[in-house]
């Protein structure tokens, strides 16, 4: 399949046929930055167990906490769609920002100034070194695609997600679409 080229702001779709890897495994992958020097991305549809709550003492929200990649998944990172709001935070693409003052944030999410459709929280991210992203995509591992979804991505409904995005691909990803997560259930 021809892809276009990856560039920060771009959603990298797990191919089917990554099925043993439980970090990727259906994943949609929003690239919040691809240079020379590698490239980051958070997993967008992997929720977890914990809210906001759970990690982070004294916050008043239940916000979900997503699982952004397998790399420090013991650090909390956000995306958020509300710059004006939060100093310091760095542009990824389309409306969509990474990153800012985590006290800040805190503070406006106990205010009721930033809802849950404003910003997305993970444990994690996703890394990869200078080349290994294009050495995954010569191996067929992700589709890129563009972020037609703009800013709203932080809003989408992380259970369907892949699939979605398996359905819009068409021919045989179409098929992939209603496959079982693990094939051994077929």
């Amino acid at each position: 399949m021809i892809t276009i080229k990856p560039k920060k702001g771009h959603l990298l779709i797990a191919e089917p046929s990554i099925i043993g890897d439980t970090s990727f495994n259906r994943s949609v992958v929003l690239l919040a930055d691809h240079t020379s020097e590698g490239s980051i991305g958070f997993i967008l549809n992997k929720p977890l167990k914990y809210n906001l709550r759970d990690l982070v003492p004294g916050t008043k929200a239940s916000f979900k906490i997503y699982n952004g990649g397998p790399v420090e998944q013991d650090n909390l990172y956000f995306i958020h769609k509300v710059p004006d709001l939060i100093p310091e935070s760095i542009e990824i693409s389309l409306g969509i920002y990474w990153g800012g003052d985590f006290d800040v944030v805190l503070s406006l999410i106990n205010q009721g100034k930033i809802k849950a459709s404003d910003i997305r929280f993970f444990l994690g991210y996703s890394g990869w070194e200078p080349f290994q992203l294009e050495e995954e995509l010569e191996t067929n591992s992700w589709i890129v695609t563009e972020n037609v979804y703009k800013k709203s991505v932080i809003e989408k409904k992380d259970s369907s997600f892949w699939k979605e995005k398996m359905l819009e691909l068409g021919g045989d990803y179409s098929i992939w679409s209603n496959a079982p997560e693990n094939p051994s259930y077929n």
